[in-house]
């Protein structure tokens, strides 16, 4: 009789080892019993160190379920330890992954106060193993105590570092192919150091998260500006940025009420305002009437899903001295859409700009120039980029 294979499967060999130290449950043959709970195991796995992620409905199935109430904790924890034990070996770093849990996805309502989850928290996150950090009720603001006690992760895609409190932010590891697009684009000169702010080129982020986009335009050399309501979100925006070497300013608390002119101020390569971009509009309007903010905006990008259609108005505000400046600028609009109405909806995108209230005075050119379909969303919808380049009419 041929010796069995050793398994390759990280999580099967974890399981197999925690199963030689088991019974089976009385009256049930051994083989089917083991053969059950090897079949129904995840076969996937995320490592984002020091912290390896499952996918959705991992151990939910009858037999784990089943198995896995017929433990104590301690045995349980052991079958953990194990799965972690061998996930290390996979990665690419020697560092021992100390932290398990299932990913289950981000909940459209928020489970404590049962209203619309517009922050997108990732309340669903199942742990399985190791110290989380403290929960605390989402009507709370969090305080850097909270901050510090929260377990962070980080990973590097495309050179660039970022990191997120996975039990408050979620991470979308499919935005990889987009971040890597964006790179693609003309970087800009680093500004002399000459005091004169009018001749910084920025780009904008109204729906900055954890800096996914962001910091590709930070890598290009432009200044940033975000917004972001999340306040976790923006912390591990600010830890992601110092990860990078970049210099960052947080606009939060007490500093929202300062005036106009002491917030441009800041120097800082990436500026955050950590509030609803609901007033991104009116501060973009003093900015500029201050005279050295905001005047060669380049890139906008708008990341809501299923649609950004409620920034498209300030984005185009955004771009206007850009052009009048005879550069061109970008906005990247984020769209879900079915397969079958992508033409229509670049069509009805481009229609819809052109004749926004403000662009009728203007003499701008506004085209999609390309639709990048990032991942699917649901079976027959795509999550989209629109491409939008405005130039004069003129060129």
């Amino acid at each position: 009789m041929p010796r069995p294979q050793p398994h390759t499967d990280p999580i099967q060999t974890a399981i197999a080892a925690w199963l030689t130290s088991l019974n089976p449950p009385v009256n049930e043959d051994s083989t089917a019993w083991k053969m059950s709970l090897g079949e129904h195991a995840p076969k996937r796995f995320t490592i984002y160190e020091p912290m390896a992620l499952l996918p959705a409905g991992s151990f939910t199935s009858a037999s784990w379920t089943t198995e896995l109430q017929r433990h104590n904790g301690a045995t349980t924890d052991f079958l953990w330890e194990l799965i972690l034990e061998e996930l290390s070996k996979t990665g690419k770093s020697d560092l021992r992954l100390t932290h398990l849990a299932v990913n289950e996805g981000i909940p459209l309502q928020s489970q404590e106060r049962k209203e619309e989850n517009i922050i997108r928290s990732p309340s669903g996150l199942r742990i399985l193993y190791g110290d989380f950090g403290p929960g605390a009720p989402s009507s709370i603001s969090p305080s850097n105590e909270d901050f510090e006690k929260a377990f962070w992760v980080s990973t590097k895609q495309n050179g660039i570092y970022q990191t997120w409190a996975p039990r408050w932010t979620m991470f979308s590891r499919g935005n990889v192919k987009e971040k890597a697009r964006l790179l693609q684009f003309p970087a800009v000169p680093r500004k002399k150091k000459d005091g004169n702010k009018s001749q910084d080129t920025w780009a904008v982020d109204l729906y900055a998260g954890i800096g996914y986009f962001a910091f590709c335009y930070a890598k290009l050399g432009f200044r940033v500006l975000c917004w972001e309501l999340n306040p976790w979100s923006v912390e591990a925006l600010r830890r992601g940025a110092h990860l990078n070497k970049w210099t960052v300013e947080v606009i939060e608390g007490e500093k929202l009420k300062q005036s106009t002119e002491e917030i441009m101020n800041s120097t800082a390569s990436i500026v955050v305002f950590s509030e609803s971009n609901e007033n991104a509009r009116w501060r973009a309007e003093n900015m500029k009437q201050e005279g050295e903010w905001l005047h060669d905006v380049r890139h906008v990008n708008c990341g809501l899903l299923p649609t950004s259609r409620l920034t498209w108005d300030v984005s185009l505000f955004l771009t206007r001295n850009a052009i009048i400046r005879g550069g061109e600028a970008w906005l990247h609009l984020h769209e879900n859409v079915g397969d079958a109405e992508i033409d229509s909806r670049k069509d009805e995108i481009q229609t819809l700009l052109r004749e926004n209230q403000d662009e009728k005075s203007l003499t701008r050119a506004i085209t999609v120039e390309r639709v990048e379909k990032v991942k699917t969303y649901a079976p027959g919808v795509w999550h989209c980029v629109f491409d939008v380049r405005i130039v004069t009419k003129s060129s």
